[in-house]
């Protein structure tokens, strides 16, 4: 029987790659080959290189800036760089299917996956989807959302509303040592607010 094989991608930001941390293990379980593409210096590469059984493939990368830059006119041939080193990368490995979860090391793998036919899914995190995510979807075979309000905004058929995707260790939590670190005692309930992004 022939090994399945996936091949992640998606950096930049923290937020880019906890969805495949939370998805990688479910792959392992199932006897699944592990591959990922990432930038050389991004976070993606400090995270997922700790994962044992996942190959780490860096390529070269741009940034997708919305303002005035000097970077901005280099950046078009690292895509191109950053495209045809996914491409090799994917000729190689030979994935079953690639999943994208966004940012700007990803736009070179999907465009990659799609001129090798392997299909790609992107998924979108954001209630609004992202500048890479936006780029990348028409070369996507289909894109899953955490909203069900952006499959109207996509408003193509490749949209599916699959909800959050959340790791399995976050439903292993104990609430007393939770009550412990906080110095709460549970008395008034409790509200949790989480939240991040890149200030500039």
């Amino acid at each position: 029987m022939k090994q399945r094989r996936i091949l992640f991608t998606g950096g930049g930001t923290a937020g880019h790659v906890i969805v495949n941390l939370a998805l990688i293990p479910y792959f392992k379980e199932h006897g699944w080959t592990i591959d990922y593409i990432g930038s050389k210096d991004g976070i993606e590469r400090e995270l997922i290189e700790q994962l044992h059984d996942v190959t780490y493939y860096p390529i070269s990368t741009g940034k997708l800036r919305r303002y005035i830059s000097i970077e901005n006119l280099k950046d078009p041939f690292k895509v191109v760089k950053g495209t045809l080193q996914a491409w090799n990368i994917i000729r190689k490995r030979k994935p079953d299917v690639i999943f994208s979860k966004g940012g700007f090391v990803s736009v070179p793998v999907v465009v990659a996956a799609k001129l090798r036919r392997v299909p790609t899914i992107i998924h979108e995190s954001d209630l609004t989807p992202g500048l890479a995510n936006k780029i990348a979807s028409p070369f996507a075979k289909k894109i899953l959302t955490t909203f069900p309000e952006t499959v109207d905004i996509l408003a193509n058929n490749k949209a599916t509303y699959v909800g959050a995707v959340i790791r399995e260790e976050l439903y292993e939590g104990d609430k007393v040592r939770g009550y412990n670190l906080t110095e709460l005692d549970g008395s008034k309930p409790i509200l949790l607010i989480m939240g991040s992004s890149s200030v500039s």
